[in-house]
């Protein structure tokens, strides 16, 4: 009897060292996960190797013992400090960014930028030029006439944008600001405009930054939001000419932690006048790093050219099934807005479900235009592309 009990005993023994065994082996099996066709306009896609690299150092950094975002970015010489130069590098080595321009980090998206440029750019003048070529843009401008005069210089005429040499503007200006891509409207400065002498050209590059060349050197400053291409949403990259930022040209009034000039010369590193949004500025640099193993802007430039070019063809090709009213030399190449028959609403809310019947999320248009869009950020992966295409000739064909 007590050799069959301890054989029993055993049995139970070995069984449980298999369960602990086979227990502690799932923990190192990677798992399988589902990724859909997201085309969310922001915050948008990111790429896959960088969410997967965040996850797998995301409760121990790299042998640390801490997550990135348990980090002090008052630690000189420290990660979160590294990180944040190595994103600036990262950036300016692939835009070329000229070194009499500041980049700076701050909180917040866009619309903090809004206020914040004339705040810190009106450098003791009252006016300020804003080209009006959609919504952001106008919502630029408003933002903006509560610090300053605004002069509101129409953009857009019967569907193209009007050359900044037929631009309205004013003498007094203290600048001239536009939206480098309006993603609601669809229209996109493909090239970099001039404007007059001395008169700086301040952008919103939020949904143009890292999809092709800038000439930088023609602005006075640009900003663009994470959200689109940079990263996650939440923080504001800023390149700004350093001469146009100096302790006393900010109003007075100006939100320190807004304020380009506290925040171009805080130390030992630049962007930690207050505590910068670190996890963010971390997968922006791992964002970058892998934006550069991509081939970089080059590369960029003629993916998202090709892209746009691939959609804009089903669009045009549907025999006014699906219409896009923006003329074709400043279409934008980062978001597709279309209608179907010019503003079917039931038949677009169809497109809507049946895409999402076949994993492709996010396409409806903006609430305050309706219609539909296609984001083609650069982490919506090529396929998703491709899907998409094939949807929208298979749903064309069903309800024509």
């Amino acid at each position: 009897w007590r050799g069959g009990q301890m054989k029993a005993v055993e049995k139970v023994v070995a069984l449980c060292a298999v369960l602990l065994s086979l227990a502690f082996i799932r923990d190192f099996i990677p798992k399988s996960y589902k990724r859909v066709h997201n085309f969310s306009a922001g915050p948008s896609a990111l790429p896959e190797a960088v969410l997967l690299e965040a996850k797998d150092n995301f409760l121990d950094w790299h042998g640390s013992g801490m997550g990135f975002m348990e980090m002090s970015h008052r630690d000189a010489g420290g990660p979160v400090q590294n990180m944040i130069l190595e994103a600036e590098a990262g950036l300016r080595t692939l835009l070329s960014i000229p070194d009499d321009y500041h980049v700076l980090y701050f909180q917040g998206g866009a619309h903090a930028q809004f206020a914040a440029v004339p705040m810190n750019l009106l450098r003791g003048k009252s006016k300020a030029d804003y080209v009006v070529t959609g919504f952001w843009s106008d919502r630029a401008m408003k933002e903006a006439a509560l610090q300053a005069e605004v002069n509101q210089v129409e953009g857009v005429k019967n569907g193209k944008l009007i050359p900044p040499s037929e631009w309205k503007l004013d003498k007094d200006a203290a600048y001239v600001h536009i939206c480098a891509s309006e993603t609601i409207d669809g229209y996109e400065y493909l090239e970099d405009p001039v404007v007059p002498s001395g008169v700086p050209l301040i952008a919103d590059f939020t949904s143009t930054l890292l999809s092709r060349p800038v000439n930088i050197s023609r602005y006075g400053a640009i900003y663009a939001s994470g959200g689109k291409n940079l990263g996650p949403a939440g923080f504001t990259v800023v390149i700004v000419r350093k001469s146009l930022v100096g302790e006393s040209f900010a109003r007075p009034s100006t939100p320190s932690i807004i304020n380009y000039h506290k925040m171009a010369t805080t130390t030992p590193i630049r962007s930690i006048y207050n505590t910068p949004p670190t996890y963010l500025i971390y997968l922006h640099a791992l964002v970058l790093r892998s934006f550069k193993q991509a081939g970089g802007l080059k590369a960029a430039n003629a993916r998202s050219e090709r892209r746009a070019a691939a959609v804009y063809k089903a669009v045009d090709s549907s025999n006014g099934f699906y219409t896009n009213a923006v003329s074709k030399e400043c279409r934008a190449r980062m978001n597709v807005p279309f209608r179907i028959r010019d503003g079917d609403s039931a038949l677009e809310k169809k497109f809507v479900e049946e895409a999402a019947a076949q994993d492709m999320f996010q396409l409806f248009g903006h609430p305050v235009r309706g219609g539909l869009r296609i984001t083609l950020y650069n982490g919506v992966r090529d396929d998703s592309v491709d899907a998409v295409i094939a949807f929208m000739a298979e749903f064309a064909a069903k309800y024509k």
